[in-house]
């Protein structure tokens, strides 16, 4: 990992509620959506109607024609998409706190056999378009990596969202370079009900060509969905995930949850509940003497700089949490996290002012 986890008093019992929203369990929806899809029998890899069917809602959800292939996980969607975008001796502009830099094992880099990673100065962990710009236009020789990818997180590796205009500026500097973009949406659902807007708005219509769309930080099990806006680029896709082993043989399980998902604004609450616990903690602890939060607290994460008498008091009482790359403390809230918890952390927290 790019972050250290804080060592845990073996005394107390282990509280993993704000160490990551990875911690949490699957959420009802989602478990009713693998229970239905165990009746019966159905064909295999991805050939069922229930995938069928969860495609055509990402159709609507996003209100365009797209191409949609369910992945294990992040790294695997991160990795083969922007492997699709490049070729070996082309490069990948991204933040300097990019997951695709900082936490992928050089997953981007080995499957598409040697693409370069390029950093871009990244305030509160957007992309400056400057120095974007920068990177792409810097050499045009043979010898340097030419520039093929703009990599955007969404939400960002600090806890911030890019706002549509924000996307639509980037992608307007991707187009102008000739730049496609790949979004990093581990945290999308959270990143969108932040936002009074459609999908599709800071998606396609802001110029990304694919999103990897998060599902197991929203509370599904083992699932990511990687849609192509721009279906040219999707031809051959399929053979990828098939050649990286992300090819899902019992595929409906997958594809089951995401009818759940996205049917009934199920995602909204979810995002909504881990967004707004988040801010109800940020809220609490910049009262506490000595805590300083360190960023906007936009969707579900929370990085706050604590008194090491704080932090040492918190991990006697079993709490788990990270130092993350960005500085301080990240807390994380999920669809699962509940006020109860967030009190209950706070107050710990006031023990040792």
């Amino acid at each position: 990992m790019a972050w250290e986890a804080e060592s845990k008093s073996m005394s107390a019992e282990l509280k993993y509620h704000f160490a990551s929203d990875n911690t949490s369990g699957i959420c009802p929806e989602a478990w009713q959506g693998l229970e239905e899809a165990n009746a019966g029998y159905q064909p295999s890899y991805g050939a069922d109607s229930t995938t069928a069917e969860a495609c055509e809602m990402f159709r609507r959800f996003f209100e365009t024609d797209c191409d949609v292939y369910f992945v294990f996980n992040g790294t695997a969607a991160n990795s083969l998409s922007l492997a699709t975008l490049c070729q070996s001796y082309h490069s990948i502009i991204t933040a300097q706190e990019a997951h695709v830099e900082t936490d992928e094992c050089g997953a981007p880099e080995f499957f598409s056999h040697g693409s370069k990673i390029l950093l871009a100065r990244s305030p509160l962990g957007k992309l400056d378009p400057a120095d974007v710009v920068r990177l792409a236009t810097s050499r045009s020789d043979v010898h340097f990596p030419k520039p093929r990818a703009l990599s955007i997180s969404q939400s960002t590796e600090l806890g911030t969202v890019y706002r549509p205009g924000e996307v639509k500026g980037l992608g307007a500097v991707a187009k102008q370079h000739g730049l496609s973009i790949h979004m990093d949406g581990a945290r999308f659902f959270n990143a969108l009900t932040g936002l009074n807007c459609a999908p599709a708005d800071i998606t396609w219509r802001a110029g990304v060509d694919v999103l990897c769309c998060g599902g197991t930080k929203l509370g599904m099990a083992v699932t990511e969905a990687v849609v192509f806006f721009n279906k040219e680029l999707s031809q051959e896709f399929a053979y990828r995930c098939k050649q990286a082993g992300q090819l899902c043989s019992k595929m409906r399980f997958i594809s089951a949850q995401w009818l759940r998902i996205l049917s009934d604004e199920t995602w909204r609450r979810h995002a909504q509940n881990g967004n707004t616990l988040a801010r109800r903690l940020s809220d609490a602890l910049g009262h506490l003497p000595g805590v300083q939060i360190l960023y906007p607290v936009d969707a579900n994460a929370v990085f706050a700089k604590l008194p090491d008498r704080m932090k040492e008091g918190l991990k006697e009482r079993g709490w788990v949490f990270y130092s993350f790359i960005g500085g301080g403390s990240r807390l994380m809230c999920s669809w699962r996290t509940t006020e109860a918890d967030v009190d209950a952390f706070v107050a710990d927290a006031a023990a040792f002012v």
